[in-house]
């Protein structure tokens, strides 16, 4: 029993290794989003990932995102199938930040997330986390009947909390079609882009589960991988 179950774990990954060669060697030109944005920064430093909306680890729910080079620079591996919380790692497994959605009592709807450094364990609730860690942004999905701007999809606060009223960040567009931007509150500069997956070679078509994150130079590649994670939760 011992040797069939290794049998089908090897040829699982075989085949998942094979899908992740499909798209590997066709990341999009840095240069290229770079220049669609209309961005003044140095397009020579800015980070182009290949985003796979799967896990290599069988029957798992998550995330593999290669890097240019087509190394593995971060995974999602969802074990429990919990969407209130989600993990983020580096390419060998290091917990890099977690996302938790943040529970209310008598509320339908829950809008708020918070990132935390590292990996929370714990019931997840912001109070009771709080007291070991404390989150380093919020998150808040804003409500359809209150925003004026339809296109914006979230606002990102720094220390966790919204109750200033002043965010940092602003992401706009829409995830459900892969065109995604996040943008510096003040300065209205894209950081950080969600484009769809083109293909460079004729005949191969990625569809939604497969797409580019650019982040421009000065942005964390790992903050803008934690943003993708939480459109995902906010919009699939």
């Amino acid at each position: 029993m011992l040797l069939f179950l290794k049998s089908i774990s090897f040829r699982s990954l075989n085949n998942q290794d094979h899908q992740l060669q499909d798209f590997k060697n066709n990341n999009s030109s840095c240069k290229e989003l770079a220049t669609a944005s209309s961005l003044s920064s140095s397009i020579s430093s800015c980070i182009s990932l290949t985003v796979w909306r799967k896990s290599l680890i069988f029957s798992c729910k998550g995330f593999t995102v290669i890097g240019s080079d087509g190394n593995l620079v971060y995974r999602v591996d969802n074990y429990s199938g919990r969407r209130d919380q989600t993990i983020l790692m580096d390419g060998s497994g290091k917990p890099i930040l977690t996302i938790c959605r943040h529970k209310q009592k008598l509320r339908i709807v829950d809008n708020n997330w918070f990132i935390y450094e590292g990996e929370v364990l714990g019931d997840h609730d912001h109070k009771t986390t709080s007291l070991r860690k404390k989150p380093i942004f919020c998150v808040k999905k804003p409500m359809k009947i209150l925003q004026s701007n339809i296109n914006v999809l979230a606002h990102v606060y720094y220390h966790g909390t919204s109750s200033d009223k002043t965010y940092s960040y602003i992401i706009e567009g829409s995830y459900a079609n892969r065109t995604c931007k996040v943008l510096d509150a003040k300065s209205r500069n894209v950081v950080a882009e969600i484009r769809k997956k083109q293909a460079v070679t004729g005949g191969v078509t990625f569809g939604l589960e497969v797409f580019v994150l650019v982040v421009m130079p000065g942005f964390d590649s790992g903050f803008a991988m934690a943003m993708v994670l939480l459109l995902d939760q906010m919009f699939s």
